[in-house]
Parts: structure tokens; C-alpha cells; sequence
């Protein structure tokens, strides 16, 4: 079958290589991440839909996080846990399946980093131009952020996938525990230079972007309180920027680490699992840190409980 050059319809997934011993183990454990990552994203979004006093831009926008979480979450979770308790001669999955997946895996880890990318904008309006900052993040503005840090990965990641179901096939084993673009284009046998290297552009504009984009505001705003004798300047700054600065890099760490593990690390299996946990960890964190963090979220949450 390896020497004939079509397109699958059904693909087999390699999936994780669990011992028999522990798959139930995993199985609960993933289990428990996904129904605390759905529960606590959806109720801290409808937390700040639903109470007018947090209609501000900042929540606002931060709102577009947990609706990302939740949704790389659902791309990856059930379909480990249905894979978890299946023989590994039979996790197939159809192709169109396949390559939806692994559209949305991409555009979810775009959309982490051009999410967070407006937010820093926010704050930096918020804390280096306070006196302007209701009139520049108006409604309008507030639409365009929102369109671009979802209409931009869409473009892109658009491409990047098309660019790859457009090849033949002459493998049918998905080397990987989840669908992505490498583990497609490496089902052909065509030359993939042009995929990998628009996917090496694409990652080097996306990082660049999102990493020197939160640089320069952070360094903006650090000499903004350097210079400023405001004690009520700099404990703002000190507030809003922690709870941003964090979630973001936990966000950058739990996408490197699987990276390094792929170039350096001959163990796939702990390249999968640290896969596994850039879906698990920020989106279990960011409803954490934001609720801990935001007073105006901890008051209401505080206060929803003592009713109770």
C-alpha cells in the first residue's frame, strides 16, 4: 500500500502509547481536565456576559480567551479519550476529519497568541495613555481587535492546511497522537518543501509578532513607572499587567516545551504528553489566574458563593 499514491479516506491514528495497566488512569485524569477546563471557562465567561459592571475592555476582551480554551479543549480531549480506550489497531479516523482537526489545532494555537496580543494593547492604552483610553478603545475599535485576532489565523492557518490536503497520499498511519499539518504532509510522498517552508515563515511572523509585540509594550510601560512618582500609577500597572503577563507565559512555555522535545528529545511519547498539556494547562490556568487576580471577578464569585 505504500508504493500507491492516493488519497485515503480512513486514516489510522498512533495515538498514545499508554501500558494496558494505565489507560484508565489517563483515561480519569483527562477525563477531570476537560470537565474543569469546560465548566470553569464557560462559567467565567458567563460570569463577566452577564453582569454589566464588567463590561469593560478589558474583560471584554478577555473574554475571547476562554472561548478559545474551550475550544482547543474539545479539538483535542474527546477524541484522546475515545483513543485511550480503544486497541490501537483500530483508532481510525476519516480524513476530512483529520484535516478539520488539524485546521482547528493550528488556528486555536494562533488565536492563543493574537488573543492575548490585543489584550496587551489594552493594556497598554490603559496605562500609557489613561486619560485617552475610553475614546481609542471604543466599540469600533474593540470589533476590529476582536475580527483580527480571529480573522488573521484564519487566513493563515487557511493557507497553511490548504497548501497541504492538496498533496497525495502514500502512507495511512498518522505518526502522533493528534492530527496536525506535519503529521498530514507526512502521508505523502510528493515534495513537501513548499509546506514546510511556509509553515517555518508562518511560526517565525506568528512568534515574532506575539513575542516582540509584548516586549516592547512591557518595556514601554516598565519606563512609564520608572519615571512616574505615582504610587497609584505604578500599583495599577503592577495589577492589570501580572495576571496578562502570566497567563501568557504560561501559555509561550506550554508551546515551546514540545517544540524542544521534538527537535532534541528521542522520546515521542513525552513530546506527545507535553502536546497533550499546551491544551491542559493554560486553558486549566487562565480561568484561575483571571478569577484570583481580577477583584472585580473575585468580589462576584465571593459573593455568588456566600448566597449559596
Amino acid at each position: 500500500m505504500d508504493n500507491q499514491t492516493f488519497k485515503y479516506t480512513v486514516l489510522l491514528m498512533e495515538g498514545l502509547k499508554i501500558a494496558p495497566q494505565y489507560n484508565h488512569l489517563a483515561f480519569i485524569f483527562l477525563l477531570i481536565a476537560y470537565i474543569f477546563i469546560t465548566v470553569f471557562n464557560i462559567g467565567i465567561l458567563v460570569q463577566i456576559l452577564a453582569d454589566k459592571s464588567l463590561h469593560d475592555p478589558m474583560y471584554i476582551l478577555f473574554c475571547h480567551l476562554p472561548i478559545n480554551d474551550v475550544m482547543g479543549a474539545n479539538i483535542l480531549l474527546p477524541r484522546m479519550l475515545k483513543d485511550i480506550l480503544t486497541d490501537p489497531s483500530e483508532r481510525y479516523i476519516t480524513y476530512v476529519e483529520c484535516a478539520s482537526q488539524a485546521f482547528l489545532n493550528h488556528f486555536h494555537g494562533t488565536t492563543s497568541h493574537t488573543i492575548l496580543m490585543i489584550m496587551t494593547f489594552d493594556r497598554y492604552v490603559a496605562i500609557c495613555n489613561p486619560l485617552r483610553y475610553s475614546s481609542i478603545m471604543s466599540s469600533k475599535m474593540m470589533v476590529k481587535l476582536s475580527v483580527g485576532a480571529w480573522c488573521v489565523p484564519l487566513v493563515f492557518v487557511g493557507v497553511l492546511l490548504g497548501l497541504t490536503i492538496r498533496l497525495s497520499h502514500c502512507r495511512y498511519l498518522i505518526q502522533n497522537h493528534i492530527c496536525d499539518n506535519p503529521s498530514i504532509f507526512k502521508l505523502s510522498c510528493e515534495s513537501v518543501v513548499i509546506n514546510n517552508v511556509y509553515g517555518l515563515t508562518f511560526t517565525v511572523v506568528l512568534l515574532t509578532s506575539s513575542m516582540g509585540s509584548v516586549f516592547i509594550t512591557y518595556f514601554r510601560i516598565a519606563m512609564i513607572c520608572i519615571k512616574s512618582k505615582s504610587k497609584a500609577t505604578n500599583s495599577k500597572a503592577i495589577k492589570t499587567c501580572s495576571t496578562h503577563l502570566t497567563v501568557y507565559l504560561i501559555m509561550l512555555i506550554s508551546g515551546f516545551v514540545p517544540v524542544i522535545l521534538h527537535r532534541f528529545s528521542e522520546n515521542p511519547e513525552g513530546r506527545k504528553v507535553a502536546a497533550i498539556l499546551f491544551y491542559v494547562i493554560p486553558s486549566s490556568m487562565n480561568p484561575i489566574i483571571y478569577g484570583l487576580q481580577a477583584k472585580e471577578i473575585r468580589q462576584k464569585v465571593v459573593k455568588i458563593c456566600t448566597k449559596k
